[in-house]
């Protein structure tokens, strides 16, 4: 009988204590991998045995050439190593951490700083010695920084994102008027995949992407709807509702449908909420562990019944749609009690 998807996640729950446990689960190289690994073998063996045959003085160039000729295998070779070891903290460190987001932010680091060392042995490779090419690298990049201030000042903002961590690939965030989900943090800008915007409403995506340079970051207010220790929201429904309801009647009714639908999930949210309270100055403040329903005077001479809950932020759309379908047969089954507006030929 196929495992249910509670089983699935409780299973893997149990090889991650194990894991924990017994120390990580020794990571190893796919094939893919291996094939790297002896390419990158290969050439080296090729490039040490053409550096000492070009020093063999058997091949009719000129000693310039032969000189000119070494210093470039010289500096593939090294290239050569630190790729190598660029695939293999990919796959034996990197490739050990659990989670995604962190895996591809490391890698972006590795990327960068390998391509500076790359960068650096190039020069060398052109220059003769080490502090030349310093010195070349060193004047370049002020040259290049005055003059790209813009992306620079976006470079800054990428150290930011992963120093303190406004957000992460996969959270759902807003800045200024763009709302999306991360999915991807590069170097210079971040993409969001849109949803709501302009063309549709609520929560569903909207198929469009949003870049925006990280320099933002550093100016704009962040709104995170992923935070990792706490990645739920409040919610609300509202009805519009006639003066002369029943007003308990209405508060007793929301309360029980949206409890039964979410009020064991919703209790262990708010234990983590008032636990997350109590280590800050704020941890005075009334957190209800179970659905609220208020009643507030609205502008088009109604009252608004309002039931307030938490939700995962990815789910706040079809949680909301399953409530209300539950919510509505209820309230309109007494229609003595539940006065809803009427149109005009009712």
């Amino acid at each position: 009988m196929p495992e249910s998807a509670e089983e699935l996640s409780q299973h893997a729950d149990v090889r991650e204590a194990l894991d924990q446990t017994q120390g990580k689960a020794k990571v190893k190289a796919q094939t893919k991998d291996k094939v790297s690994f002896a390419s990158y073998v290969l050439l080296l063996a090729g490039l040490i045995a053409l550096y000492f045959v070009l020093g063999s003085n058997r091949l009719p160039l000129a000693p310039n050439l032969i000189v000119l000729g070494r210093r470039l295998v010289r500096g593939a070779v090294i290239i050569t190593i630190l790729l190598a070891i660029s695939k293999s903290i990919d796959v034996y460190a990197i490739g050990a951490v659990r989670d995604a987001s962190t895996r591809f932010t490391l890698k972006r680091i590795k990327r960068l700083v390998v391509g500076l060392l790359v960068l650096l042995v190039a020069v060398s490779v052109i220059f003769v010695n080490w502090y030349t090419a310093l010195i070349s690298v060193g004047v370049v990049s002020v040259i290049v920084g005055l003059s790209v201030q813009t992306p620079m000042t976006s470079f800054i903002g990428w150290i930011y994102i992963l120093v303190r961590r406004p957000y992460r690939v996969g959270d759902r965030i807003q800045i200024d008027d763009a709302t999306g989900d991360v999915i991807d943090v590069g170097y210079i800008d971040t993409t969001l995949w849109e949803f709501g915007g302009k063309y549709i409403s609520g929560d569903h995506p909207s198929g469009r992407i949003i870049k925006f340079p990280n320099s933002k970051v550093l100016n704009s207010m962040i709104f995170n709807y992923s935070w990792p220790l706490f990645p739920y929201i409040w919610n609300e429904i509202k009805f519009n509702i006639g003066y002369e309801s029943d007003l308990k009647f209405i508060a007793e009714t929301m309360q029980r449908i949206v409890e039964e639908e979410l009020g064991a999930e919703m209790l262990k949210r708010v234990a983590q909420y008032r636990e997350l309270l109590a280590r800050t100055p704020v941890d005075e403040l009334e957190v209800r562990a179970h659905p609220r329903v208020l009643f507030r005077v609205s502008e088009n001479t109604w009252l608004e019944a309002i039931v307030r809950y938490l939700v995962a932020p990815r789910e706040a759309g079809s949680v909301k749609t399953r409530l209300i379908k539950s919510l509505l047969p209820a309230l309109n089954a007494a229609p003595d009690k539940v006065l809803f507006p009427k149109g005009p030929n009712r």
